[in-house]
């Protein structure tokens, strides 16, 4: 289990850089990717990306300073508002998509095929399944909380 652990943290890690170098962070990308055409709301979406309210609070704040995202009044429901991407973060979103593919390509290409489908295949196997569904904990880990939502 650490070989996932440290896996998933060099690989969040140069995902993180490689975002940084256009301007975003996973989560912003997580919650733009989210919203696109959707008409969902704050809520729904935070629950879709796994963020408490604040955090999505803070991370629009940061999406619409930057021009990437508007909140606007929800049709169906007067108390929420609905995450709207802009033109400019339909852009951003285009590439930082093409970075997070172009990432895991690069690592998924350093092994070979047959290796790279099993990995896919067993990780994938193991969140549908086995590890699908979180084991209640009084204390759960915290996962790292990245600083900023847009650069």
């Amino acid at each position: 289990m650490m070989l996932l652990h440290l896996t998933g943290h060099a690989l969040e890690t140069e995902l993180t850089a490689r975002l940084a170098e256009i301007g975003l962070t996973p989560r912003a990308r997580c919650v733009l990717s989210s919203a696109l055409d959707a008409g969902r709301t704050q809520s729904e979406i935070a629950d879709d990306v796994s963020i408490d309210k604040t955090t999505m609070v803070v991370t629009l704040d940061a999406l619409e300073q930057a021009g990437y995202a508007e909140r606007r009044p929800s049709p169906t429901d007067r108390r929420a508002r609905v995450v709207v991407v802009t033109e400019l973060g339909r852009e951003i979103t285009e590439k930082a998509d093409q970075v997070v593919a172009d990432v895991y390509e690069s690592v998924l290409g350093s092994l070979p095929a047959d290796e790279r489908e099993g990995l896919v295949k067993g990780l994938t196997r193991l969140l549908e399944g086995r590890l699908g569904t979180p084991m209640p904990c009084e204390k759960p880990p915290r996962r790292r909380a990245l600083r900023h939502a847009v650069g």
